[in-house]
């Protein structure tokens, strides 16, 4: 035990505050009110003199306030997310004044169906109220308000947790300053409301559940077992349990042919229900699933994006590949909402295969973009920087570039000097994100970047940048016409399947936009050709033929070409030099190393170099 107390918070204590009482009660979302309530929570570190660190984290359906450290040093797990909270980690309570509390419904301290009800002196059972996940947030805002919090850095969660960080945002938009989804949804699919069905109906027909009311008799364990069973398989994916069990058999080497649990998946799913009974409630599950089922802003506001319209926070969302309960599509409804209404968003989409219950443990890639998420929304708010700048970290820099990840500086200089300063820019293919946090430090642009590979997302998560995960050539549907003043594309339009598709988004979405390329025709390039007969290799084009990203070779001539046939209109022509910083004068199309257009939609005749 006392090297998990090392890595550890340590000794925690979970507090219980009363913050409605009986005179007084709670009006509900469904009509009826609820009173006295009390409150269980944990908090970890010191709230700083400007009270402007606090971190709430929101805990999913089986979660508690118990969110990180040890009860007693005797226990033999610490709280459900201890390999993110903690000294040191990513939610760094040195750094950070953390508090979780369990939900109103739960059965860890907070008010649920199993405490006493007041007007009949036995436990609520079934004469509770049906809750919602906006009662859940409303109860936690008495708390914060219980403990003389106004403010909130960040609030946190993951799948139920998440659906109460976006209730956040909806009911307290001046209180938070930022929110972090994870693995959640705007509102359970058909598929995701059945599974919380059939664990209701297992539930409801044991023979022990008896209307709600079984405190001193037998509990319906089998029910609530099976039901947690079912739960199980959706935080799942077919990857990690074939990976992990596959159909391999527990004690024995053959078939026993009987109805008893003998693979070794039955053995797992009946010891997760085994252990769930021990310290859950079978109403609590009833009414928590069934908030759940309830949360669709979308229904009650119009449109999901509309449900968003007061909030100025910072998003940032959070899928995994493999989750199918809270698929990356689920995910990416939320973003598309976002940045139509013009919310400042992030969004990743982190490999995994494990599933849903990756929000769990994928704490280093997680862990990575949570920590530099919050870091950068307190270095705004102390600094008013819009990103963090480099730190050293021993001998070693913060945020490390990948060859993928660089750009020609050549490249970013000129573009630096054709935006306007105070302008809205999109970065498509923004790599680690250098050229944004130029433009936002030079000019003070609000700047949105959209990144295919997840590493440079996460290094631009890191620096505090606005990124989308996603692929270019998807679209960009979310945004009206004219949403931003310039889109840049700059030296990736070679690597693109269908580069006039995305040509023609950009001129759709920017008033202005700024492409760049390595010149194909330039004169290195012709004479290895000529004289050496295979694929050139230059600054500009350094890759062998193998393992180059680009799929596409193009010089100056044939973009001018592209844009007459597509009714492009070129606004500005720039050829560059191998090192020269000014344009290339003569004969372009042969020594220039590069080129940077600016171009709009709608053509017009202009001027062209042979």
């Amino acid at each position: 035990m006392e090297k998990n107390l090392k890595n550890s918070i340590g000794i925690v204590q979970t507090q219980t505050i009363r913050v409605i009482d009986t005179d007084a009660p709670l009006a509900l979302r469904c009509g009826k009110t609820l009173g006295p309530i009390d409150v269980a929570y944990e908090t970890y570190g010191t709230l700083s003199d400007a009270g402007d660190n606090v971190i709430l984290i929101c805990h999913a359906l089986s979660g508690d306030a118990h969110v990180a450290g040890f009860h007693s040093p005797e226990d033999r797990k610490p709280g459900w997310w201890d390999n993110m909270v903690g000294p040191g980690k990513p939610i760094d309570t040195n750094r950070y004044f953390v508090i979780c509390s369990n939900i109103l419904g739960g059965c860890r301290g907070t008010t649920g169906p199993s405490d006493i009800n007041p007007a009949t002196g036995r436990p609520y059972g079934l004469e509770f109220p049906i809750i919602t996940i906006e009662d859940i947030v409303r109860v936690q805002k008495l708390l914060l308000e219980a403990l003389g919090i106004d403010r909130i850095l960040a609030v946190i969660g993951g799948s139920m947790g998440g659906m109460q960080v976006l209730q956040w945002a909806i009911s307290y938009p001046s209180m938070v300053e930022a929110v972090i989804c994870i693995a959640s949804t705007a509102r359970l699919n058909a598929q995701s409301i059945a599974f919380d069905a059939v664990g209701r109906n297992a539930i409801l027909a044991d023979p022990n559940f008896r209307e709600g009311q079984y405190p001193g008799q037998e509990t319906p364990d089998r029910g609530l077992a099976i039901a947690r069973m079912i739960g199980h398989i959706t935080y799942l994916s077919e990857q990690s349990m074939r990976s992990k069990f596959g159909r391999q058999l527990q004690r024995k080497d053959r078939y026993s042919y009987d109805f008893n649990s003998e693979f070794s998946i039955e053995s797992y799913l009946d010891y997760q229900g085994q252990t769930f009974i021990e310290r859950f409630d079978a109403n609590s599950y009833l009414y928590i699933t069934k908030a759940m089922d309830y949360f669709d802003p979308a229904l009650e506001y119009g449109t999901l994006g509309q449900a968003f319209s007061n909030s100025v926070c910072r998003f940032f969302i959070v899928s995994f590949s493999s989750d199918w309960l809270f698929t990356p599509e689920q995910s990416e409804e939320m973003v598309r909402a976002l940045s139509a209404e013009g919310k400042e968003v992030t969004y990743c989409n982190i490999e995994s295969p494990y599933g849903h219950d990756a929000f769990l443990l994928e704490d280093h890639e997680l862990g990575g973009v949570i920590s530099g998420f919050v870091e950068s929304t307190l270095h705004r708010i102390r600094t008013g920087v819009r990103f963090l700048p480099p730190q050293k970290r021993g001998a070693e820099e913060k945020y490390k570039t990948s060859d993928r990840g660089k750009r020609l500086r050549l490249d970013y200089e000129l573009i630096d000097s054709l935006v306007e300063p105070n302008s809205r820019v999109i970065d498509l293919g923004c790599g680690d994100g250098q050229l944004l946090v130029r433009l936002i430090g030079d000019k003070g642009v609000m700047a949105q970047g959209v990144e295919l590979d997840q590493d440079l997302v996460i290094r631009c998560v890191q620096r505090g940048l606005p990124v989308l995960h996603r692929d270019i050539e998807r679209g960009l549907e979310e945004y009206p016409n004219d949403s931003f003043d310039y889109a840049v594309l700059s030296q990736t339009m070679q690597t693109l399947r269908d580069p006039e598709k995305v040509i023609r988004e950009l001129v759709r979405v920017a008033r202005k936009v700024i492409v760049s390329f390595p010149n194909f025709a330039h004169w290195p390039c012709r004479l290895q050709l000529l004289f050496q007969g295979c694929a050139p290799q230059t600054r500009q084009l350094p890759f062998r033929w193998h393992n180059s990203p680009n799929i596409h070779f193009l010089s100056l001539k044939d973009f001018d070409r592209f844009c007459r046939e597509t009714d492009i209109q070129i606004l500005a022509r720039i050829p560059l030099g191998k090192y020269v910083a000014g344009p290339v004068r003569i004969w372009p199309n042969l020594f220039a190393a590069q080129a940077v257009y600016v171009i709009s939609r709608y053509f017009s005749h202009s001027s062209s170099e042979s």
